[in-house]
């Protein structure tokens, strides 16, 4: 019997219809013998708490942990727990193995009694009292900041305004000059009508913000996405690895009306914070102020904080000890990729070992390494 090209090519199709079939059956048992998919896993306590924000300490995992704690201070937009998403690609727990003594701010969930936060009470308010519980705490005068995002930015200006409670400074795919039109975040937000959108929303709905950052990259994000779900059904691992990245991506928080509209105005539209030109309660915010060591991180394939917009910072501070460093990662790939645990992580910890004698609280005297970490730990 002789097979026709056409003949043939129904078979093929036939083929893998029943493929799918199968694959679509075994995914259906796989989704429902999943349980409730965990994230935020690594052991911590809750140290502090005002209003909707908690500050927590991580456990160590370490015997030698560095004396001096690091701070993460993660962005309003998002859940802080990206960074430990999953175990074998937490980048905290690594941290935490490589011996730095984690903390991390909690931001919470605002509301419409929230719509009235400004970025001062962001900045001056939660996380400078979280500066202060962990310096006292440790005994120290100064610790070490880690910001994030949006976070980062907030730990830039954090640390022109108190330079005296920072150490080290780390920032990653940290925005400080606005003015780049390398991504359509950075476009779209300099003709954004904030005042309309604050005075109708209060707080801003965090299904609105994640509309927008799906928009961003429609194909890779709505479609692209789902189909690679569907063609990895049957393997329990990467199905269980998709919904924990979706649990975190549709648990957006709202965001402080108040707080969301100077952001939006004086950074995406006035590109005020590199200019030496914001005002965060009253007193300029100079970036030549800071003179500590800094540690700029960025992703070459970042579309939400593109390079051009982080790069700038090393050049506004007045520190002598400065680096900038990039990874060929993008914005979720700085901390959840296989390069972020075998690069970025230990990048990190090296940077901030070698810059973290401590300083003993109000002597200005070095103390006792060990003293100082049981103190911190056990306080």
């Amino acid at each position: 019997m002789m097979f026709t090209p056409l003949a043939l090519n129904a078979q093929k199709v036939m083929e893998e219809t029943l493929d799918m079939n199968k694959k679509l059956l075994q995914g259906m048992n796989t989704l429902l013998s999943i349980k409730d998919i965990e994230v935020d896993l690594t052991p911590k306590e809750l140290v502090y708490e005002e209003d909707k924000m908690k500050l927590y300490h991580y456990k160590p995992l370490s015997k030698d942990v560095i004396p001096v704690p690091v701070l993460i201070v993660y962005a309003l937009v998002n859940r802080q727990y990206m960074m430990d998403l999953q175990q074998n690609r937490s980048v905290i727990r690594n941290w935490l193995e490589l011996g730095l003594d984690v903390y991390i701010i909690d931001w919470g969930y605002p509301d419409q009694m929230d719509k009235y936060l400004t970025l001062e009470d962001y900045i001056d308010g939660y996380l400078n009292n979280a500066v202060d519980v962990v310096r006292r705490r440790c005994g120290l005068d100064k610790i070490n900041l880690l910001g994030v995002c949006q976070g980062g930015t907030f730990s830039v200006i954090y640390s022109a305004l108190y330079p005296e409670k920072v150490k080290n400074l780390v920032t990653v795919v940290t925005p400080v000059d606005f003015s780049t039109r390398d991504g359509l975040l950075f476009i779209w937000s300099k003709y954004m009508n904030i005042d309309n959108l604050v005075d109708t929303f209060g707080v801003i709905p965090g299904s609105f913000m994640n509309s927008g950052f799906i928009i961003l990259k429609p194909f890779q994000l709505m479609l692209d996405k789902y189909m690679g779900l569907i063609e990895n059904l049957d393997d329990p691992e990467v199905v269980e690895d998709f919904l924990r990245m979706e649990k975190w991506i549709f648990d957006s928080p709202g965001q402080a009306g108040e707080a969301y509209r100077k952001f939006i105005k004086d950074l995406f539209q006035e590109n005020l914070l590199i200019q030496n030109k914001l005002e965060v309660g009253g007193r300029k915010v100079n970036l030549k102020k800071i003179e500590i060591p800094l540690l700029n991180i960025f992703g070459e394939y970042d579309h939400l904080v593109p390079p051009a917009a982080s790069r700038p910072l090393n050049d506004a501070v007045s520190s002598k000890d400065k680096q900038m460093i990039s990874f060929r990662v993008g914005h979720i790939g700085m901390f959840v990729s296989s390069k972020s645990q075998k690069e970025v992580a230990p990048a990190v910890a090296r940077w901030l070992k070698e810059r973290s004698e401590p300083e003993k609280k109000e002597t200005g005297k070095k103390t006792s390494k060990n003293k100082d970490v049981k103190q911190c730990l056990t306080e």
